[in-house]
């Protein structure tokens, strides 16, 4: 692992612990030619993964992709980074277990709108802005439609498991 401060190669590990999640390696590291100290972060890679754009082109999968993607649809909201962190580990683990080595970008897509709207309303609607191109006010109209049913489902079935108190 490459020194952030110097360059160098040669680093060494300190410490080494899983992290609260389990899904990922904590390796506290120094570096004996400059002295600098900095954490990394190590993730299991079940299997390499590409992503089949819509262009054609086949791109390896990038979970700091995925990362930004989400970051930004979620700026300046108020969402548990724990819950964010477990939303895309979900679909990372969801990538990796279709057996596929190459997955289609709208796949992902889909997966990410679907971890988005039962995180944050308002990132699903951002996130789908992009990713569907939306390009008149009528397709907002159309997702805040389909939010507004889901919500009024969700709540009619949240009213038919609620038992009737007496009195």
């Amino acid at each position: 692992m490459r020194c952030p401060y110097c360059g160098s190669l040669d680093t060494q590990v300190k410490d080494s612990r899983p992290t609260d999640d389990a899904s990922a390696i904590r390796r506290r590291r120094v570096c004996p030619d400059c002295g600098g100290r900095f954490t990394t972060f190590e993730r299991v890679q079940l299997r390499e993964l590409f992503v089949l754009k819509r262009s054609g082109r086949r791109v390896p999968f990038d979970r700091d992709k995925l990362q930004q993607s989400v970051d930004v649809a979620l700026r300046k909201r108020s969402v548990d980074p724990d819950r964010v962190e477990r939303m895309i580990n979900g679909i990372v683990r969801q990538l990796e277990s279709m057996g596929e080595p190459e997955v289609p970008s709208e796949t992902v897509g889909e997966l990410v709108m679907e971890g988005l709207k039962g995180l944050d309303d308002v990132a699903y609607v951002r996130f789908a802005s992009v990713y569907k191109d939306f390009s008149e006010a009528k397709d907002f109209r159309e997702i805040l439609g389909e939010l507004a049913d889901d919500a009024a489902a969700k709540a009619a079935s949240k009213a038919k498991r609620k038992p009737v108190q007496s009195e």
